[in-house]
């Protein structure tokens, strides 16, 4: 696809500057239905009308199709904000997604989408339907998925774009598959690239927060020359991000806000405790009433002295205090460090041919981090693993009881302990280190050719891509050696030490340690090869206009792996369990659009066109499918625009979700089975007999507080593909009196209201879903996949994907854009954008049918997600002389969690300062800025995965500042 710097020039995008002010109006614009002004009537009317993301026929960009909101670089800098998916994730119309606040690593394990944890990764979520449904192009092409070494995504990370090559970004907030193919059910992201400047353009910025973490520095630099016949631009930018930690903010303290201690009622500490602890089965021969120890004093490093009676000893009675609270050891922003470089190079190879060639390299380096490593072993550990089946022989020196500790199966006697666990704090926090290199080349060629009196372009395309991630991870033990050194002393030889697993902190000793102790490493990569073919044009005039087509023609190959450590894919690892995937498909894709002008100048019809396009594609792993849409414009007068359009989706399942291996990821959920105070065991009859026969004793001695639920996910080869129903109907009113009063230099109101309905959506269900449909309607399906062990503790929550049913969503969003005339007191700019909810749901097979959920107005707590019904964002600007000066508020509606606690509404402000001194030639900026300047904390969330809130949706506690300058030649 070609696209042209005067689209920017001529600012006539759809009312979208939503992040910035009228400081920066130039790059917004005044609607479909403005009059263009001399500029933009000469970029308008030559004959290179360019293409804007939304349609491929190049068109006069006065008249856009779609709802299209673009930020330019201006808008960019307007945040403060170092990363490019931060800064989308504030539309209106974007859910979240990934980000740098998500601290993805230990427990949370993969996601239930399949595609990896992604961590260091940032994401765009359109709509609330996942990254995965929202297409991510550089420059109209394709761009390579991204990876973190724990999965295959089938999403682009937005952090592998370096900021410097960024000219501007347009988003279109609607499903566009006919057009651009698989993924763009719920909008389309185009990061356009500069690919023409003159001179030196630089800039530096410094960040904290005003409690002294979060350092964060960026730097940006590109260069430009231009010839007669030769463009070149090239660049790079640096970016560091410093961390903020849980234990430094007091909403993330203990594992529910607002606790204090362990045993909070609400539960949330971890029963992998610093002091241990030893859940014996009833009927056993060393402590037959069955019942939960811990020792005495942390440290023991002999074999300590079992009392039965426990009057003396070292060992008692395991009580709630004993618990382990992990959440100080956690990342609110985790730390990233990233540099890129690009070049984009255009020649003119004749008066009708262009070849351009534009390569993007970028590095990453990022960490995430846990609590120091549960270490559980026996039939209660529920990793799948060996760790389930580790027996404690009576001959471990360190093994006080007497007898062997045995965890049942294949010639073993029957279990008579569930498990043995403590945190390894010898072993120091758990850490994940990545490093991530991504790499896309394109090539194209472009040009015109004269068919008659008819102009038409042309443009072929190459692009290659990959990227190529490493994780080393510390902090896990090898449990085939660990089961060695818990094993018969008389088999614990040569490098064996054994172990201790029953002393509480500070009793394995280093020699222990380096026995079972590992770094564990893993890999993943993708790799894109896309080639793409277009041909736009004019075939006839109708007294309304010329008909335009396009046409075109695509051939994409995929392909991704992940390579956990030998040691993880053998099953011998002590963390989150994982298995080798890999796998690859190639599709061939025809697409064919058309626009027909049936009016114009009449009464009532200032103009009406209609326009469609119909894509057909074929996959290696999914087949054939054929979408298509349509959509009419009609202009009553020139001022007022109104649109309507129904188009069909089609999402292909990605690699990870067809070809990922069976994972866990633990999540911080009730189990309703549990027999403790406020549980729905307690209160519920129905509850209980549903218990008991999902396989929890009836004699009510399964008593689990709340903590962290093992899911089992896994991708699905027999996936079939999504797909989707979107309408739209919208207008867009810039009324000229108000341009030629001098009330305003520019105004444009927009409204549109979306329906999309995705069926056969891919996903898992919720396995808070799945408990609450087992517990409370006995269902037998959902029952099914809540494994149990003997004690009825959960072993797992099966949560395979797998085309689950439908995804329904509407809402309205509104866009208002004024600035004002060059008055005495300066200009002056407004900038609203809002969107409302108006129905999101779900829904999902059970036993006898499907259930719909709804999530509107409430937060999901797993995964993170928030659902408000109004989200808004409104940008107040001033300029004088050399002064800009802007103040962006954002606003939150409330939400509800499952358990009826209200996340109250938010307000965010951000002020923004920037100087540009004429005596400097204005070619410096120096700016300061505060993110937050309220202070406003995320609302509190008890079911949120996060650190007691969610990232998604709500910023890090604290204010933060900001120190920019820049220079340009």
């Amino acid at each position: 696809m070609t696209l042209n710097r005067t689209f920017l020039r001529s600012g006539i995008c759809l009312p979208a500057m939503l992040l910035a002010g009228a400081a920066h109006a130039q790059a917004v614009d005044v609607g479909p239905a403005a009059s263009a002004s001399a500029s933009t009537n000469e970029a308008a009317d030559t004959p290179d009308d360019i293409i804007v993301t939304g349609s491929r026929i190049r068109q006069n960009p006065l008249e856009q199709r779609s709802p299209v909101v673009t930020l330019d670089s201006a808008a960019l800098a307007q945040t403060g904000l170092t990363s490019v998916a931060d800064i989308l994730q504030r539309l209106p119309s974007a859910a979240g997604g990934l980000n740098t606040k998500v601290n993805n690593s230990g427990n949370i394990g993969n996601p239930q989408d399949g595609g990896g944890v992604g961590a260091g990764s940032s994401e765009i979520d359109l709509r609330y339907l996942l990254s995965k449904r929202t297409l991510v192009l550089v420059d109209g092409l394709r761009y390579v998925n991204g990876a973190s070494a724990s999965g295959i995504p089938g999403t682009v990370d937005l952090n592998t774009i370096p900021n410097s090559s960024i000219e501007r970004i347009e988003v279109l907030q609607s499903g566009q598959s006919p057009l651009y193919g698989s993924d763009a059910i719920a909008g389309v992201v185009n990061i356009i690239t500069k690919n023409s400047q003159q001179g030196l353009r630089m800039s530096g910025q410094f960040g904290t927060f005003r409690a002294g973490d979060g350092d964060s520095y960026n730097g940006d630099i590109s260069y430009g020359v231009k010839g007669p016949t030769t463009s070149l631009v090239f660049g790079g930018s640096y970016v560091k991000e410093g961390s903020v930690r849980t234990s430094d903010r007091a909403i993330s303290q203990f594992p529910n806000p607002g606790q204090t201690t362990c045993e909070d009622p609400r539960g949330g500490c971890s029963g992998a405790a610093l002091g241990g602890r030893i859940v014996f089965n009833q009927g056993n021969a060393v402590r037959p009433q069955g019942g939960t120890l811990t020792v005495r004093q942390n440290g023991l490093t002999t074999r300590g002295v079992y009392d039965p009676t426990l009057a003396g000893g070292d060992f008692r009675a395991f009580t709630t205090a004993d618990r382990f609270n992990f959440a100080p050891f956690n990342y609110f922003l985790t730390p990233s460090e990233r540099y890129g470089a690009f070049v984009n190079f255009k020649q003119e190879l004749g008066s009708d041919i262009n070849l351009r060639v534009r390569a993007i390299y970028n590095h990453r380096n990022s960490q995430n981090q846990a609590a120091f490593l549960p270490l559980n072993v026996g039939p209660d550990a529920g990793t799948g693993t060996l760790t389930d089946r580790i027996s404690i022989d009576a001959t471990n020196p360190f093994n006080p009881f007497g007898v062997t500790l045995s965890a049942g199966g294949a010639g073993q006697p029957p279990a008579n302990y569930a498990l043995v666990g403590r945190r390894l704090v010898e072993a120091g926090q758990r850490t994940y280190n990545q490093r991530v290199d991504t790499m896309s080349v394109t090539a194209t060629l472009d040009g015109k050719f004269q068919l008659g009196e008819r102009t038409f372009y042309w443009d072929v395309n190459a692009v290659q891509g990959f990227n190529d991630a490493k994780q080393v991870f510390t902090g896990n033990i090898n449990t085939q050696r660990l089961a060695q050194a818990l094993g018969p002393v008389a088999l614990c030889t040569g490098e064996c030490v054994p172990f201790n697993i029953f002393g509480g902190a500070g009793s394995i000793t280093p020699a222990m340690l380096a026995f079972v102790g590992f770094t564990e490493r893993a890999r993943s990569s993708q790799e894109l090869r896309d080639y793409t073919a277009n041909l736009t044009g004019e075939l006839f005039d109708l007294p309304a206009g010329a008909v335009g087509i396009a046409v075109g023609y695509e051939h994409r190959y995929q392909k991704g792996s992940f390579t956990p450590d030998p040691l993880i894919q053998a099953g011998f690892g002590a963390d989150i369990p994982a298995q080798a995937a890999s796998g690859s498909f190639n599709s061939d894709e025809f697409y064919g659009e058309i626009r027909i002008p049936l009016l114009k100048d009449v009464p009532f019809f200032n103009s009406l066109e209609a326009s469609g396009a119909v894509r057909h594609v074929n996959y290696s792993t999914s087949g054939s499918n054929t979408t298509y849409t349509a959509t009419g414009l009609w202009k009553p007068i020139s001022d007022l625009l109104f649109r309507a359009s129904f188009a069909e989706g089609f999402r292909a399942p990605s690699i990870g979700e067809l070809f990922g291996a069976q994972s866990r990821s633990d999540i911080g959920i009730p189990d309703p089975c549990s027999n403790i105070p406020g549980s729905r065991y307690q209160a519920s009859d129905t509850v209980r007999a549903n218990c008991a026969a999902n396989g929890v004793p009836t004699n009510g001695s399964y008593q689990e507080p709340t903590g962290q639920l093992g899911v089992t996910t896994g991708g699905n080869r027999d996936l079939a593909p999504e797909t989707s129903k979107t309408r739209l109907f919208g207008g867009v009113l810039s009324p000229a009196f108000l341009r030629d009063s001098g009330f305003a230099s520019q105004f444009a109101l927009e409204a549109n209201y979306y329906d999309i309905k995705v069926s056969g959506a891919i996903a898992s269900t919720n396995p808070q879903v799945t408990l609450a449909r087992c517990s409370e309607a006995g269902d037998a399906l959902s029952c099914s996949n809540v494994i149990r062990s003997s004690s009825g503790r959960i072993s797992s929550i099966v949560g395979l994907l797998q085309n689950i049913g439908q995804i329904r969503t509407r809402g309205i969003d509104l866009t208002l854009s004024y600035r004002s005339p060059q008055t005495a007191a300066g200009i002056f700019g407004l900038s609203l954008n809002g969107n409302h909810l108006m129905k999101y749901t779900e829904t999902t097979p059970t036993s006898t049918g499907f259930s719909a959920i709804s999530y509107r107005g409430t937060t999901r707590g797993s995964p993170d997600q928030s659902y408000p019904k109004y989200k808004g964002t409104g940008v107040v600007s001033w300029s004088i002389a050399d002064i800009e000066a802007s103040f962006t508020g954002r606003y939150i509606n409330h939400v509800t969690e499952n358990t009826g606690a209200w996340l109250k509404n938010t307000f965010y402000g951000d002020v923004q300062l920037t100087l540009s001194p004429a005596f400097l030639d204005r070619k410096y900026d120096f700016t300061v800025g505060v993110r937050n300047v309220f202070n406003q904390d995320p609302p509190a969330c008890t079911t949120c995965t996060g650190p007691n809130y969610d990232p998604t949706t709500y910023d890090v506690p604290g204010q933060f500042g900001y120190l920019r300058v820049s220079y340009r030649m």
